[in-house]
């Protein structure tokens, strides 16, 4: 299938943000319906090129995490590129277990002729989004922070 039109775009960007709230564990394998071959990922931890490098992020995702999961809030299409601000919900597994977490951030998505991604941006305040959160380090960051603003 080749996309050439707006609307199938936006069927095509409609067809991911359903694949990344749904994802599960058991999905993860079923990645290369919305990834090309030859897709790079990267975000403020990770840069990996290709499929199964792609599919380790996410797989890795529920190996670390308990009950990962995103919330897309919205996006813009335009031409072979969309833009996604989501929320991003987990429990950490090994400290402050049972509570919910929420991490706010976009992706930065190209598309291929087909519809599926070949290049994936995620942008997030890993500072403020995770390392305030953690024990030790995270005193540390909002230390700085207030220092930073005065």
């Amino acid at each position: 299938m080749t996309i050439d039109t707006s609307s199938d775009m936006r069927t095509a960007v409609a067809a991911i943000v359903h694949a990344f709230e749904t994802l599960s564990p058991q999905s993860v394998q079923a990645l290369g319906d919305i990834y090309a071959p030859n897709a790079s990922f990267k975000d403020p931890f990770n840069h990996v090129h290709g499929l199964e490098a792609v599919k380790g992020i996410f797989a890795h995702m529920y190996e670390s995490l308990e009950q990962p999961h995103f919330v897309v809030k919205d996006r813009v299409v335009d031409g072979t590129q969309c833009f996604l601000t989501w929320e991003f919900r987990f429990r950490f597994k090994n400290f402050k277990q049972g509570e919910d977490q929420c991490i706010l951030g976009g992706s930065h998505l190209h598309l291929d002729s087909s519809g599926r991604i070949t290049m994936h941006r995620d942008y997030w305040d890993a500072a403020e989004e995770l390392y305030e959160k953690l024990p030790l380090l995270g005193g540390l960051m909002r230390w700085l922070k207030r220092r930073a603003n005065s």
